[in-house]
């Protein structure tokens, strides 16, 4: 799909089905917090999709009730995922990002970042959280490639069923013997069932490591990138919770998928209930008339705040345990391996097309 300085443009999606793309910082600022805007559709069988991909290639959730979902949704999860527990867990984070990068000091230059620290640290991360056994982790792999496939539905079907026994399984072995850990203290909920636990657990699962280990190979491409910005980071510790939101800023971010709940009108575009908006959250965090060169990297930047995470009501509850993830990798690698360069030509880096997240497939450094 092309974007356009439309603010909001008639588009064909990869699957051939009609959307809307909303583009510009304002607008998809105020598209995010309203209400006439969900994730669930009336008759999800019909609706334009984006892809397979269980959680951004269609509608989710049910339609009647998707407002009241959400906000049990968060009611539920917000207390495990608050800024003040995810700060209590950064030493826990601090010594599972040193403890990757000796193994791959051990292991020698030139060395694949993207395997030694982006895929692992959020995984183990995510899976001490919940409660989940490590050595699970490259079944998990698996699971969350499928669930994210954009073009094999039987995949990501067999993916969605595997992932959801398995946490099922996993809310009955709490239930049984609870832990210090997100899953026994949602299973002490009265009212919270098993299905609903579990339900939950796998949406974490996946995103709660899928998309810190995307940005942090993407985020240290990019500072090596532009070897002046790992040099002032190296100077300047101090400068990696800005750095960290540049960065997450200036990457090549996708559209976010919305269904309309009702007719609206939206910058003289008349869509319909039920059509397919595409917030373009990439325009937005380029967005000129907020960024100044918003195509520059610049870790120093203090300007309007990014969108990666979302806005308003439907703000990602998992930002502030990402935003740790992201701060720790960044400021240990600059400290421990101040000469750090790509190990192959940048042009010679590919993505991952066959998931909805992407991510690089590997990134080899040097030092």
């Amino acid at each position: 799909m092309t974007e356009t300085t439309c603010p909001v443009t008639r588009i064909t999606t990869a699957t051939g089905d009609p959307a809307w793309l909303a583009t510009g910082y304002t607008l998809v600022r105020d598209l995010f917090s309203d209400p006439r805007l969900g994730r669930a559709h009336r008759t999800p069988d019909t609706a334009a999709r984006l892809g397979e991909s269980a959680f951004s290639g269609g509608p989710i959730g049910n339609f009647d009730t998707e407002l009241e979902d959400h906000a049990r949704m968060r009611a539920l999860l917000q207390p495990h995922f608050s800024p003040k527990r995810m700060r209590e867990l950064r030493p826990r984070v601090e010594t599972i990002t040193a403890r990757l990068l000796d193994d791959m000091a051990e292991q020698g230059s030139p060395a694949d970042l993207q395997a030694a620290l982006a895929l692992p640290l959020p995984l183990l991360v995510i899976c001490e959280l919940l409660g989940v056994p490590y050595a699970d982790r490259d079944q998990f792999r698996d699971w969350v490639d499928a669930v994210g496939h954009v073009t094999d539905r039987a995949k990501v079907e067999q993916g969605v069923a595997e992932l959801f026994e398995y946490c099922q399984k996993l809310v009955r072995d709490k239930r049984n013997s609870p832990g210090d850990d997100v899953v026994s203290r949602l299973c002490a909920v009265a009212d919270a069932t098993d299905d609903e636990i579990a339900t939950h657990a796998m949406v974490l699962l996946f995103a709660g490591h899928e998309t810190s280990a995307v940005q942090i190979g993407v985020g240290v491409r990019m500072l090596l990138e532009n070897p002046s910005q790992w040099q002032l980071l190296h100077r300047n510790p101090d400068l990696v919770a800005d750095a960290a939101e540049e960065l997450l800023r200036a990457c090549d971010a996708s559209s976010l998928p919305r269904y309309a709940r009702a007719d609206l009108t939206v910058e003289g575009a008349e869509i319909t209930e039920g059509d397919l908006v595409l917030l373009g959250i990439a325009s937005a965090n380029h967005d000129p008339s907020r960024f100044t060169d918003p195509g520059r990297l610049d870790i120093t930047r203090q300007e309007a705040p990014h969108f990666l995470f979302g806005y308003g009501p439907r703000y990602c509850l998992g930002a502030p345990l990402a935003r740790i993830e992201l701060q720790v990798a960044f400021a240990q690698l600059v400290a421990r391996f101040p000469t750090m360069t790509l190990a192959v030509d940048s042009s010679a880096l590919t993505e991952r097309d066959d998931i909805f997240t992407g991510g690089l497939t590997a990134l080899p450094v040097q030092w």
